[in-house]
């Protein structure tokens, strides 16, 4: 028996029928789990390695997942810079990537006010369409528990994609060419990935014909799942108990956000009691010492690969703040994988109101994390982004340099700016480059 409710709770939604709500929670707890114990314990392992220094982490995928970006083209899309991400980095550095998205159940997003007031009228702030709808209007924004079963049937239905493409062999080296996302052939970074990806071909073309190991061996590229575990009852509905220890088979992974990571908040006690891996999103304003208590609140047994510190500082924080962290960890030998989440802390709004990223801060922030993981001897493990694989205009910058006058032409998020297609590319060269300069400095 999971217990949360007596501890402080924020980020829930006030819903106006906790009838209705309470049953169509119990309706979920009948439902089949989104994944399995073994798959979960699989990614552990990774995680575990990852922070060794055998292997790195890219989890990436929308900030928010919408009801209406449902299509297969569009899920494969989102697997698509995923793996053409990772392709890039496996084949510079020649280390595994293990490819985390954030897809199958991010339909929930805390929000740092409670509601939204446009003109005179003062509505419920959007907290993702499990709750409430992105229009603004008293109809949409009004939370409604019946979102949480098309929340858990389009995760089911994504989740039988991503495994069925993965049967088929689309996620493959072998069928790298499948993944084009049709970006602009002119590009520098298109370019060199197109040049990778025929060597890739090229050697697996030779392996084949070679070897029926690495013919075997190349058949197993799997994408795990992640997402913020934000609405507790939600997750809560999705235990599963295997030896004696219990699990929430709603992802593979989970974090607990900036805004619900405070000491003996509901939602540290929650994951305290599951045995799935756990991300805990770290801002500025962490105080240092909480650090120690979090993880041994969370991972009282210090196991490998159980806590990630994902941390989003921003450019103007991360050195001040990263290094104190690193030393605390390491004086209390705590066993943790860093992860650098370089999107959440440079968000910025323009003159026309718009969020959005500078696509040189976000690697401004990343070059300062892989330099401060080097200087002071640990493992920069992997990396977090809110991204997609359409050709949108969200963040300023990249190799296509998007101006400010450029974000309205394909803005569609429905919360916080992502990097497009070709800006992935570009991040996914600057990351292979600082973990070949990390190898060679060793």
């Amino acid at each position: 028996m999971i217990t949360w409710k007596n501890k402080q709770i924020t980020q829930q939604p006030q819903w106006p029928d906790t009838n209705q709500f309470l049953e169509i929670i119990n309706t979920i707890k009948n439902y089949p789990n989104l994944v399995s114990v073994k798959e979960i314990a699989a990614l552990k392992k990774q995680l575990a390695n990852a922070a060794q220094g055998e292997g790195f982490i890219l989890q990436g995928g929308d900030c928010a997942e919408t009801f209406s970006e449902f299509s297969n083209d569009m899920i494969k899309n989102k697997l698509k810079v995923l793996l053409q991400m990772s392709a890039i980095i496996q084949y510079i550095t020649k280390t595994n990537v293990t490819k985390i998205g954030r897809i199958a159940g991010q339909f929930f997003k805390p929000r740092s006010l409670d509601f939204e007031i446009r003109d005179t009228m003062k509505l419920p702030v959007y907290r993702g369409d499990a709750i409430n709808g992105l229009s603004f209007s008293k109809s949409s924004r009004q939370p409604n528990p019946k979102r949480l079963l098309q929340a858990y049937h389009q995760s089911s239905a994504i989740m039988n994609l991503i495994r069925n493409l993965t049967m088929e062999g689309f996620t493959n080296f072998s069928n790298i060419n499948s993944w084009d996302l049709s970006l602009q052939e002119k590009s520098k970074y298109v370019q060199k990935y197109n040049a990778i990806a025929k060597q890739i071909n090229e050697m697996i073309t030779f392996a084949n014909a070679s070897t029926d190991f690495f013919s075997s061996n190349i058949h197993h590229n799997t994408v795990y799942t992640s997402h913020e575990a934000l609405i507790l009852d939600y997750e809560n509905a999705f235990i599963k108990t295997y030896k004696s220890q219990n699990y929430i088979c709603s992802a593979h992974m989970l974090w607990i956000g900036d805004r619900t990571r405070f000491l003996n908040s509901a939602h540290i006690h929650f994951a305290s009691q599951i045995s799935n891996p756990i991300g805990i999103k770290i801002g500025p304003d962490i105080c240092i010492d909480d650090i120690v208590h979090l993880c041994k609140k969370i991972n009282p047994n210090n196991d490998h690969g159980k806590i990630s510190l994902i941390v989003r500082l921003g450019i103007n924080y991360i050195t001040k703040i990263l290094p104190q962290l690193i030393n605390k960890v390491m004086e209390n030998n705590i066993n943790v994988l860093w992860l650098c989440d370089p999107m959440h802390g440079n968000t910025i709004q323009t003159k026309a109101g718009l969020k959005t990223r500078n696509f040189d801060t976000i690697k401004q922030e990343i070059e300062c994390f892989f330099n401060i993981h080097n200087d002071y001897q640990t493992t920069p493990g992997g990396v977090h982004f809110e991204l997609t694989g359409d050709n949108v205009t969200e963040c300023i910058g990249g190799i296509n340099n998007i101006q400010d006058s450029n974000l309205t032409e394909h803005y569609y998020t429905a919360c916080d700016p992502r990097l497009n297609n070709e800006q992935s590319l570009e991040m996914g060269f600057l990351i292979a480059e600082l973990l070949q300069k990390r190898r060679i400095n060793k």
